[in-house]
């Protein structure tokens, strides 16, 4: 009997040694961990080029040290003995990931689905979330096209409708009042689904989900189980950026990669959700879950495992990084959540006000912290944001162009810039004015 099927038929799971907090994440180097008080530090730990200002970091990480060792150790081991590793390992490997990413979260292993990226992971949640005929799903015009696509794709399959609001007019003046009465006013009694993201990359634009969750508490106070409201949230945007726990946004899933703020390794994500909500999905790509696979063997449904985890897409994966990812978790709170967020939001605000002061700047993302996170969005008079983000590339400044039929330059300062580079693109920007158009 090979060692996968020696696990399959004694069934098993991840259970509580996996899921200990003092499961190895195998890193090359645990005990040496360095102090990050200085955030010359936490940048040292990112092999980034210094020639340039990297203001489009949330596209996809640079692995830290913490991490890049984590892979590195896995992938040599995986070369020397793929087989044996695996079977060896991979139960109590993917238990440590999901005890590091509750950890930071504020929730248990059982409620996490592990992914590859928030676009898988809003098609594994949408494509499986229950739905009747004449059940509507109620999501924005601000949302990115993996949520469009995913919601369409399931409301053509269950007969369900689809309907998008604007939950603001213009967003550099958008206020939580107004989010929320937009949200509650567009409510209807077939609404069961309201898929929303956190932080916008279209605008920079950060709803309030706690307010909203609390709102739509209200609506579902007067239904039946059967028909209350689902809150779902594609937080990427705000997924290592701010300091709160899914209790603390109220939400009944929650998606994001964690290969953006997190820095996570490339190709990785997860799903979070309620305990009571999982019930409501069903798994669209089987399990490679050890009782999943042995209740397949004997004819029954599988029992004694979590929804979640039958959630989690089965077959090979790239091992390394998923292994990885909770130094990921680990690197985060070694610096401290609260620290993280209140230096992004330092650095965005720094760059908000100096883009207000300029005439030549529209800035579209609001300057208060509580509607904006770690994406500042504006448009330059006389040149579209394509020019402005060449403009700045000619300089050494790494920013983008957001991919919506309105687009805007974008900036994205993080852990990986200083206030220096935050003044130096500045003044790249204020140069514009002084651009004959």
């Amino acid at each position: 009997m090979d060692r996968r099927m020696f696990l399959v038929r004694t069934g098993l799971l991840i259970g509580a040694g996996a899921l200990s907090p003092r499961a190895p994440m195998l890193s090359a180097h645990a005990d040496s961990t360095p102090s990050f008080e200085r955030w010359e530090t936490v940048r040292a730990q990112f092999p980034l080029t210094h020639d340039r200002i990297h203001m489009a970091g949330f596209l996809l990480a640079s692995h830290p040290t913490p991490v890049r060792e984590a892979i590195e150790t896995h992938r040599r081991k995986l070369d020397e003995n793929p087989a044996e590793y695996l079977y060896d390992h991979e139960e109590q490997l993917e238990g440590a990931v999901l005890q590091a990413a509750a950890e930071y979260l504020g929730g248990q292993p059982t409620e996490i689905a592990l992914t590859d990226s928030t676009t898988m992971g809003l098609g594994l949640l949408y494509g499986g979330i229950v739905l009747r005929a004449g059940q509507e799903v109620l999501t924005t015009t601000h949302d990115h096209y993996s949520t469009a696509v995913s919601l369409q794709l399931r409301a053509a399959h269950t007969g369900a409708t689809l309907r998008r609001i604007s939950l603001y007019r213009q967003p550099a003046s958008a206020s939580q009042e107004e989010i929320v009465d937009t949200l509650v006013k567009a409510v209807q009694p077939q609404t069961r689904v309201v898929a929303v993201t956190w932080v916008h990359s279209s605008t920079g634009v950060k709803l309030p989900i706690r307010l909203m969750a609390e709102a739509l508490a209200t609506v579902n106070a007067r239904r039946d189980e059967a028909n209350r409201v689902l809150l779902c949230v594609d937080g990427v945007h705000g997924f290592g950026v701010e300091n709160v726990s899914m209790a603390d946004l109220g939400c009944d899933f929650f998606i994001a990669g964690c290969h953006k703020w997190i820095f996570g390794p490339r190709g990785t994500g997860l799903v979070w959700g309620k305990p009571e909500a999982w019930p409501l999905t069903t798994a669209v790509i089987p399990s490679f879950a050890a009782e999943a696979y042995r209740a397949w063997l004997q004819g029954r449904p599988p029992s004694d495992v979590s929804i979640s985890r039958l959630m989690t897409p089965g077959g090979f994966h790239s091992f390394e990084h998923r292994w990885a990812l909770g130094a990921a978790f680990q690197f985060h709170q070694a610096i401290g959540k609260a620290r993280i967020a209140d230096r992004i939001h330092a650095l965005n605000r720094h760059t908000k006000q100096g883009l207000a002061e300029m005439r030549h700047v529209t800035l579209h993302t609001p300057l208060s912290d509580e509607l904006s996170a770690g994406l500042v969005c504006f448009t330059v008079t006389g040149m579209s944001p394509t020019q402005v983000v060449a403009h700045l590339s000619k300089r050494g400044i790494i920013a983008s162009v957001t991919p919506y039929a309105t687009s805007y330059a974008r900036l994205a300062p993080s852990l990986l810039t200083s206030p220096e580079e935050v003044d130096k693109t500045l003044r790249a920007i204020g140069e514009l004015g002084r651009v004959e158009t």
